[in-house]
């Protein structure tokens, strides 16, 4: 037996905690350096009103050294600090549990799958383009958590693996995500913390480089996963997966009797339910009040306020709030749909919410990160000479050396729209005095923090997909590796030509 398929590895719940610690014990090493105070000044009054007021009043901002409490209370705010999003997740999961206890997605994917006998690869195609479409115009990342079922059991049945489901959705909406273009979490929260500031971003500009970044990732990483999948398909051994993974992948996403499996009318309207609940959520998280209506909020209201009917919150307006409460409602129309007694959809749902729980866990866990960095004041030491580090190079070591450091930044805040908040109104103001263009710096914070939310274990998206997909954190990343590097080659290629000539 191969000493490489024994291997074990640490869980992602251990990975974070390690990280939280490390964080921890560089925040004490550090404790009490200033912060220079121009880092404080730029920012958002809403957000970091107190840290604002304490720099004109002459107060220092210094690191504060984490204490054993803050490590041991950073788990359960992190649960408060993304209650919507946990909250959500539970709710998929019984969402999911009460669809696959009708029988029709596991029948409707061998059906499919049967139309597509010889043509599997363009599935991948098409669903990482969907995903990626989804990443670029409005963010989509914690709501695929919910496809990884389906897209799961789909590519085994394909003869394919779970890798290949990862790098489906994973890949396909980071690639859309990493070249933002109307993106409100990314490129939309970057443009108005520049502004803030008093520098006006070129829209066109932005948005350009956004599609060039997209496409040009979405090339590299749809040809990997193409490569990768047509290999296993032709020699199963050629799996990266340990045989443990195997095994789990073969006991949650394969039936042996699945071609026999009848795909009935019942099962369809099911999958049409299922189908329309998920194209109600990429609607409701589109901001049509910016992209249609100019951010006229009465011109908005005007012609889509009827949709608050449901949850109290028009489309457009939603979050994951309202998306659990959406899907809770989904999961009781199937239930009716299918005839499921009310024991048999309680015990389903829970179930179901049960499956998914161990993913709430792990973006907890993550976010319990953030919040012992907004609380030492690290995240601003290390944003305060990161600018200084930068001040004065020329630009085509400018321009690579952001992106790494936005890697570095995104490691710690992995929220695209809470670190366009804090770097922004710096690394902006930065640029713009150095005599290069400000918009650029937005689209190298999305290059860098894209990459790196690919892969990062503080990203409550990449472990809970991980998890979702009984993919270990250490196979995703021997896969993934040498990916990573062409993208970031690749996105500092384009991103330095663009600062060096625009």
């Amino acid at each position: 037996m191969d000493r490489k398929k024994k291997r074990k590895s640490l869980t992602a719940f251990s990975i974070l905690l390690i990280v939280l610690a490390v964080v921890c014990l560089v925040s004490v090493a550090l404790q009490g350096n200033v912060i220079d105070p121009e880092i404080i000044k730029p920012l958002d009054p809403g957000r970091f009103g107190e840290l604002i007021d304490a720099v004109d009043a002459g107060e220092d901002i210094t690191v504060q050294g984490a204490t054993f409490s803050n490590f041991i209370m950073a788990i359960p705010e992190g649960f408060i600090d993304a209650a919507d999003l946990v909250v959500f997740i539970i709710a998929l999961g019984g969402f999911i549990g009460v669809v696959m206890k009708t029988g029709a997605l596991e029948a409707g994917v061998y059906h499919l799958v049967k139309k597509l006998k010889g043509k599997e690869e363009r599935l991948i195609v098409v669903l990482m383009f969907l995903f990626s479409l989804g990443g670029t115009t409005y963010g989509m990342a914690e709501e695929t958590i919910g496809f990884y079922a389906l897209i799961t059991s789909a590519m085994v049945a394909a003869g394919f693996d779970t890798i290949v489901a990862v790098g489906t959705v994973l890949l396909g909406a980071g690639a859309g995500v990493l070249g933002s273009t109307i993106n409100p979490f990314a490129t939309g929260a970057a443009m108005g913390a520049l502004s803030s500031v008093g520098i006006e971003p070129n829209t066109t500009l932005i948005m350009v480089l956004g599609l060039v970044l997209w496409l040009s990732t979405f090339a590299i990483c749809c040809s990997f996963v193409l490569s990768y999948a047509k290999k296993v398909k032709k020699d199963k051994g050629s799996t990266i997966l340990s045989l443990q993974e195997q095994q789990v992948m073969k006991a949650s996403f394969t039936n042996e009797d699945g071609v026999n499996l009848e795909f009935t009318s019942k099962h369809k309207r099911v999958l049409l339910v299922f189908a329309f609940a998920f194209v109600i959520m990429i609607a409701s998280l589109i901001s049509y009040q910016d992209l249609v209506f100019g951010g006229d909020e009465e011109a908005y209201l005007s012609a889509l306020g009827w949709s608050d009917f449901l949850t109290g919150q028009p489309l457009g307006w939603w979050y994951f709030t309202e998306l659990a409460g959406w899907f809770i409602l989904a999961s009781i129309g199937i239930g009716i749909m299918a005839k499921l007694s009310e024991k048999e959809f309680v015990d389903t749902f829970i179930a179901g919410s049960a499956d998914l729980l161990s993913v709430g866990l792990i973006i907890a866990v993550a976010r319990g990160i953030t919040v012992v960095m907004g609380k030492t004041h690290l995240d601003f030491y290390i944003l305060d000479h990161s600018s200084k580090l930068l001040s004065g190079v020329p630009g085509f070591i400018f321009t690579p050396a952001a992106y790494v450091i936005y890697l570095f930044l995104s490691f710690l805040v992995p929220s695209t729209s809470g670190l366009a908040a804090l770097s922004i109104p710096v690394m902006g103001s930065l640029t713009g005095a150095l005599g290069f263009n400000p918009s650029v710096m937005i689209m190298v914070f999305c290059g860098g923090s894209g990459l790196i939310n690919l892969f990062t274990p503080t990203s409550g998206v990449v472990m809970g997909g991980l998890g979702a997909a009984k993919v270990e954190y250490s196979t995703y990343m021997k896969w993934v590796f040498k990916l990573l590097v062409a993208v970031g080659i690749a996105n500092v290629i384009v991103l330095t030509a663009a600062m060096m000539m625009l």
